[in-house]
């Protein structure tokens, strides 16, 4: 026997539609791309969001239609999120750090009718277009006055200048495709991942809670992860959810003009990277400064080193919530949010309501959840993919329901879940696996330390052994002994690195994680 509740489609647009009717006022702050710092509020982004919903229909563009945007993190394309999802399009976000050939593969296999850029993508939109057929209009997130010079469409202001927005809106099936995202396509061609709006709607609902990201109207957010890596964290649906002041830093994202943010506009709230975290937090030293109002950051995409983690907590009492999760899992996993000072901080956290997980040795069968243990991590969930875009004959799950991360990690018996390393980077010296992630967590703790990276190289006795890998602080000088003597009584002694190698600079991927891809290549890891 059915319920008798009212038929309430779990969509995306009811996030924006309640932010303008209850928060309508609330401040959007963005740092533009043409420059100056640009105010609008959530009355307006929704009204605008319309207007581009009625453009796009007008220009053909329909249910589960893919519109693809190449952009940072702007209050346009915050709108351009909404104005595609709310008529039943699916918002397909580009990573413009990705190297064009890949961004050519995507957008061909999405088969992309519109591309919404922002201006200073424009030699890059210059070089794909011809490659593209799919793509029948570019539209420039700017105005008319910072159209770039050749440009071959038009630019967005005067694209949705004089509409009312009355159109077709909203009213849409649950399981509408809402989002499409590609992996970054370290193994393989890139693969997409396409979010439906009830999975963007439960995630948002497990976003806000208290164990996860903690976020109220109350919170002043900035969102520094990008809007085209993995959904934002959720973060464009959750922050217009609960009335939040949200703010956007553009292209910008260096430490002083991410901590001129923080001061001007009271940020409470931020998400980022490790290596964005790391930038400020020398900035700050360098000008012997401290945030006056910023209490949480959460920093994710890759592994927190414990020594950054400790540096914000200890020197300026703000504190770090670790997060782990996959673009397949919309994205956000577990969060660290200790429950005693005995907990280990870097370690990525619990799964909040929604997501289950589950560890398996190499033949498949659990492992005890000892904190000791390590297996390949195992995941399900409301908002977890099953199949590829375009690959739907291909299942992700295995027998029970769960998606293979192709992270190794430990699950204590309180929950506490930490990654070991990626299951393609695990060193296996005589039969053991070596965290390479420990030891780089150990290593970028020693103070003339940027970055550290750790990989396996090939030994004719033990099959693997790890190399370490360290980036420098400008300036800073040191030697392989001194690293080596820094590690010791830190990790294992039989996980002590062979060998020491200085680099000018360690090769991030297009997410902002180390690229050990490229590392194995130059330095003999395979």
């Amino acid at each position: 026997m059915p319920g008798l509740m009212q038929d309430w489609p779990l969509t995306l647009d009811r996030f924006l539609e309640h932010a303008q009717r209850w928060h309508g006022a609330r401040e959007v702050v963005t740092r533009s791309i043409e420059g100056p710092i640009v105010r609008s509020d959530y009355a307006t982004i929704h009204r605008r969001a319309r207007q581009l919903s009625q453009a796009l229909l007008e220009a053909g563009i329909g249910y589960e239609d893919r519109v693809a945007t190449l952009g940072f993190n702007t209050a346009r394309h915050l709108e351009a999120w909404y104005g595609i999802m709310g008529i039943g399009a699916v918002c397909h976000t580009l990573n413009p750090r990705l190297p064009a050939a890949q961004l050519e593969y995507i957008v061909n296999h999405a088969a992309d009718r519109l591309l919404l850029a922002d201006p200073c993508f424009a030699p890059l939109v210059a070089q794909l277009r011809p490659r593209c057929p799919s793509v029948e209009r570019v539209v420039y997130l700017t105005d008319a006055a910072h159209l770039p010079a050749g440009a071959d469409g038009p630019d967005y202001e005067d694209w949705i200048a004089g509409r009312s927005g009355e159109c077709r809106w909203g009213d849409l099936p649950e399981e509408t495709a809402a989002g499409l995202c590609y992996t970054s396509g370290t193994t393989g061609d890139p693969k997409g991942v396409l979010y439906s709006h009830r999975s963007n709607y439960l995630h948002t609902l497990t976003a806000m809670l208290p164990d996860a990201l903690n976020l109220s109207s109350s919170d002043s957010v900035l969102a520094i992860v990008p809007m085209f890596h993995a959904n934002a964290w959720g973060l464009a649906f959750a922050v217009p959810a609960v009335g939040a002041k949200f703010v956007l830093p553009g292209a910008r994202l260096d430490g002083a003009s991410i901590f001129e943010l923080m001061e001007t506009e009271g940020v409470t709230l931020s998400a980022g990277v490790p290596t964005v975290w790391q930038g400020l937090l020398q900035y700050l030293d360098k000008e012997k400064l401290r945030p006056t109002t910023l209490k949480r950051i959460v920093s994710g995409g890759a592994a927190c080193p414990e020594a950054l983690l400790r540096a914000y907590q200890e020197k300026f009492g703000i504190e770090v919530r670790h997060a782990w999760g996959m673009t397949e899992m919309s994205p956000l996993g577990t969060v660290n949010v200790p429950r005693d000072l005995t907990m280990p901080p870097v370690a990525q956290g619990r799964v909040p309501f929604g997501i289950d997980m589950a560890l398996a040795d190499d033949e498949g069968r659990s492992v005890p959840h000892d904190g000791r243990t390590f297996g390949h991590l195992k995941v399900r969930g409301c908002a977890v993919a099953r199949r590829y875009f375009r690959r739907e004959q291909e299942s992700l799950l295995d027998a029970d329901g769960y998606f293979d991360t192709g992270d190794v990690a430990t699950i204590d018996p309180g929950g506490m879940m930490q990654i070991t390393d990626r299951a393609k980077d695990v060193i296996k010296s005589g039969g053991e696996w070596i965290s390479s992630i420990e030891i780089e967590n150990a290593a970028v703790a020693h103070p003339k330390a940027a970055l550290a990276a750790v990989i396996g190289v090939p030994h004719v006795k033990w099959g693997e052994r790890p190399l370490l890998i360290v980036q420098l602080k400008p300036g800073e000088s040191a030697t392989a002994q001194d690293f080596l003597d820094f590690l010791a009584g830190r990790i294992a002694r039989w996980w002590i690195p062979d060998a020491v190698q200085f680099v000018e600079a360690i090769p991030l991927g297009a997410t902002g994680k180390i690229d050990k891809k490229q590392l194995r290549a130059a330095l003999g890891g395979g």
